[in-house]
């Protein structure tokens, strides 16, 4: 045996289980958000805002038409039908962006276009359907049939947000919308909370790079890519720092390299307590500082963890299942508040069993399933085989379906915990 080889049996690791919700309690008191940076306005978006925002002016801050019409006075037109129509002179033409040249007196309008102000002396906007334009001696005219109460088709000052009044919150995820109240308030660049660098590594001298061919005995890393995905599905920066065979020596020096690049190391593969499982011998070595080593969780309960250099290092299993599923519970609240997020853990809600589980575990087990509404209700089934090892079934699990330890089994149409993946909501 090549004497880099540490044997994890032979050296005795000492695993000690706790449930996933106190390895969460343990991680989660080493997370911060990072220092903060500016970006242009058009790249802030997935990006998480670092300070909060509050009008400093009301929105919107002239009184503004919502339709293409004729601002009036109400009560001008308050008794007006198609047996009395009320005639109104028109004194003006705004058209947005404008200011209106004179207010608004009794039996006067003035053709206000959408997002135009509306003038002095006016309470309602009539829109250009509601009325008919006349002509006499030389002058314009409506003719209104209908009546409209005071209000009407007009955004009062302050109607959206009051002067002081918050608009964001520090540690939002910027989408479409945020974008939009970030530009009505001026905000050309904006400070969001930088991308976390994720250093990724895979281990085994079973696998091959991807453009390598098959041979026997080895499979393609598809663990490294995977990772480096839901790295960026979470808003970080994967640095993909490649494969190591079951060396000490290598992978020791992968990981002090991953640990000056990055914020957050992630490995992936020899966490177990097999004869080749580097990764635990690297953990044990540094006694202190590991976290925990071992969850009570189906499918990766050999998932690790351990600081250094008061940085966090997470050791996912080499089983794909497992890496996935392990990575969505216990790395991406990392990297989420990192970023500010406050919201760190899956979403949970409760479905029906939608087809019977009947495997028995002394852990709990997250099931790779897929929740869908039928007659008003969720349901949630599991997708391919339930099996840490399993790749197909990730690329079409929305949810992890909790199934409680011990037992009988469950039943179809029992309800149940599931942790909705990928923005799915209950």
């Amino acid at each position: 045996m090549n004497n880099k080889i540490i044997s994890s049996r032979n050296n005795n690791i000492d695993r000690h289980t706790i449930q996933v919700k106190d390895a969460l309690q343990r991680i989660t008191k080493y997370i911060s958000p990072l220092p903060s940076e500016e970006v242009v306005l058009e790249d802030a978006f997935g990006r998480y805002l670092a300070v909060t925002v509050s009008a400093d002016h009301p929105l919107p801050h002239f009184r503004r038409s919502g339709m293409d019409g004729f601002s009036i006075r109400a009560e001008d037109i308050r008794f007006a039908t198609l047996d009395n129509p009320v005639i109104l002179k028109v004194v003006d033409t705004i058209p947005s962006g404008s200011l209106p040249s004179c207010a608004i007196s009794r039996g006067q309008a003035s053709r206000t276009m959408t997002g135009a102000m509306v003038p002095e002396g006016a309470n309602a906007v009539i829109m250009l359907e509601m009325t008919q334009e006349l002509v006499e001696h030389g002058e314009p005219y409506i003719r209104i049939t209908k009546s409209i109460p005071a209000g009407t088709n007009i955004s009062d000052i302050g109607s959206e947000l009051r002067e002081g009044e918050l608009v964001l919150k520090s540690g939002q995820k910027i989408s479409a919308g945020e974008i939009a109240l970030l530009a009505s308030f001026g905000y050309d660049r904006v400070p969001v909370y930088r991308r976390p660098k994720a250093a990724i590594i895979a281990t085994g001298s079973e696998l091959l790079e991807i453009a390598e061919p098959l041979v026997p005995g080895k499979i393609r890393n598809s663990n490294l890519s995977m990772l480096a995905a839901q790295v960026k599905q979470y808003g970080g920066e994967p640095i993909a720092l490649g494969t190591a065979s079951d060396d000490i020596e290598e992978v020791s020096k992968l990981i002090d390299e991953a640990f000056q690049q990055a914020d957050i190391v992630i490995t992936t593969g020899g966490v177990s307590v097999g004869d080749y499982d580097i990764v635990s011998h690297i953990f044990s070595e540094w006694k202190q500082s590991v976290l925990f080593n071992k969850l009570a969780m189906r499918p990766g309960s050999v998932t690790s963890a351990a600081l250094k250099d008061e940085k966090l290092i997470l050791g996912l299993s080499g089983n794909p299942g497992a890496c996935f599923v392990a990575f969505e519970l216990l790395v991406r609240p990392v990297l989420l508040g990192m970023q500010g997020e406050r919201k760190l853990f899956l979403p949970e809600c409760t479905a029906y069993l939608a087809n019977d589980f009947n495997k028995v575990n002394a852990y709990t087990r997250y099931v790779r399933g897929v929740c869908y509404t039928e007659g008003g209700k969720l349901f949630a089934r599991q997708v391919g085989a339930d099996q840490s090892a399993v790749v197909t079934s990730i690329k079409d699990a929305n949810c992890l379906i909790v199934i409680p330890p011990g037992g009988q089994g469950l039943k179809a149409g029992e309800p149940i915990s599931v942790l909705l993946l990928g923005g799915v909501k209950c």
